[in-house]
């Protein structure tokens, strides 16, 4: 009773309000169901609608096992979205069982299912345009240090060197429609693997544009692309590097036409650079949880989920 006489709702508990209307709960329960526990053998399983919204309460606040089960003991609007009523005999799932459940979604691949699910629903709902792409990886840091039993690093992780400083850990590959933002395909590698490697991974059948950084200059001369019949007939617009020689920096017509050119680029680009805002800024996904490209992918297909999710939730509200 409290609780209710409050004079404002905080942004945890809208967003959670919001995530509640839009997840298809259904949907992706009858998508699990098939693997979970029956029940038949040993302890009983925990319900598993509660177990899916204690997953994304850890990928949503960046929370660790052992941390959104002491986060929702403290915080009401976690309970909320839990569903987790005390006056009964009721608890929540301890950290071990949030543990497994999430080793069931890794060797399942259901958050890749997931992924695929809503972005049908939009194709669906008319939410993405087709025609064009926008492409960009981001680097997701791993933890460096040797302190731990095994006395070594991930060894699926691995170094790279941007902006003359050196990262350990993984790259976050996206494809991203060029008319709504909302994002299409998702790879995770190594960080030593160059973005224009991938870049052919994330390409519809039905792009005939792509948009990307200076870091895929040259993709129209790769083999995967010359080699391809749709992929060599595509526009490529991507981002030129600036020209640093005194002759061409002069201004004039032709740098004019130059800087024109480079900014209707980064007018479309942008909408990447806001998905990754999201999966970083929002959901606080810098550094990976778990050690091996598979387990962070298993993560990483879920916060896309979620992000396009949340983008949509912003385009209904406007």
């Amino acid at each position: 009773m409290e609780y209710s006489n409050r004079k404002r709702q905080t942004k945890r508990e809208a967003f959670l309000d919001t995530m509640e209307e839009l997840i298809p709960w259904q949907q992706w329960i009858n998508m699990v169901k098939p693997h979970y526990s029956s029940g038949n053998r040993g302890r009983p399983p925990r319900e598993l609608e509660s177990m899916l919204r204690m997953y994304l309460l850890t990928n949503w606040f960046n929370l660790s096992d052992e941390g959104v089960e002491d986060a929702i003991y403290d915080s009401y609007a976690f309970r909320k979205f839990m569903k987790v009523d005390f006056q009964g005999d009721e608890q929540v799932p301890d950290a071990t069982t949030l543990c497994r459940f999430r080793k069931l979604l890794n060797e399942t691949g259901l958050t890749k299912q997931f992924f695929e699910s809503i972005s049908a629903y939009l194709d669906e709902q008319g939410k993405l345009m087709h025609g064009g792409t926008i492409v960009d990886a981001t680097i997701i840091e791993a933890p460096s240090s040797t302190k731990n039993a095994e006395k070594k690093r991930d060894p699926e992780m691995h170094s790279t060197r941007k902006n003359n400083r050196y990262y350990f850990g993984e790259k976050l590959h996206i494809g991203v429609d060029a008319g709504t933002g909302y994002i299409h395909h998702v790879e995770t590698t190594a960080a030593n693997v160059a973005d224009i490697v991938m870049a052919s991974e994330l390409i519809r059948e039905d792009d005939e544009v792509l948009y990307g950084d200076a870091g895929y200059i040259g993709i129209e001369k790769r083999v995967e692309v010359v080699g391809d019949a749709h992929l060599s007939q595509m526009e490529y617009r991507i981002n030129q590097k600036k020209k640093w020689t005194r002759e061409q920096w002069k201004p004039g017509p032709g740098q004019d036409w130059f800087d024109h050119i480079e900014r209707g680029k980064s007018r479309v680009r942008w909408q990447v650079e806001y998905a990754f805002f999201v999966i970083k800024r929002l959901f606080g996904y810098r550094k990976v949880r778990y050690r091996g490209l598979q387990k962070n992918r298993t993560q990483a297909y879920m916060l896309c989920t979620c992000t396009n999710l949340f983008m949509l939730a912003q385009s209904q509200s406007c």
